[in-house]
């Protein structure tokens, strides 16, 4: 992990994977930690209700902490939200307590769209398309 305290310069725009993607501005080193998942925190009973709404405009926001809790992207989110899902992503997600923090799974150089694994285990009804042909559903 880079000594360097400061988190690294990243940016939204569009992406060629999924409507609004998140790309590197600089190179990020390998587990370096990139961002945190920001969202409302709510109980796992609240999220089944908001992520079965979601769902139905193909969209995944909420993100499972622990066994009780989830974190809403939709609601106070932060760039993070934008991070698209790849099968084989160069970023991997890391809980500590209630943060979720994205990191380098691989050292990334700028100009690079940063992916990660979801992982769900819900409807699986979205294609993925972080690869043409790729019959994953999310």
């Amino acid at each position: 992990m880079s000594g360097d305290p400061r988190p690294p310069r990243i940016k939204r725009r569009r992406s060629k994977l999924h409507g609004w993607g998140v790309f590197a501005l600089e190179p990020i080193n390998k587990n370096k930690r990139i961002v945190d998942y920001a969202g409302k925190l709510i109980d796992y009973k609240e999220s089944l209700k908001r992520e079965t709404k979601y769902l139905k405009r193909g969209e995944i926001w909420c993100f499972t902490v622990n066994t009780r809790w989830v974190r809403d992207a939709h609601e106070g989110g932060n760039v993070a939200r934008f991070v698209n899902h790849a099968c084989k992503p160069n970023c991997y997600t890391h809980i500590i307590g209630r943060t979720i923090w994205i990191r380098a799974a691989r050292n990334i150089k700028a100009g690079e769209e940063l992916t990660y694994n979801y992982h769900t285990d819900g409807e699986k009804v979205i294609p993925c398309r972080c690869r043409p042909g790729c019959k994953t559903k999310l």
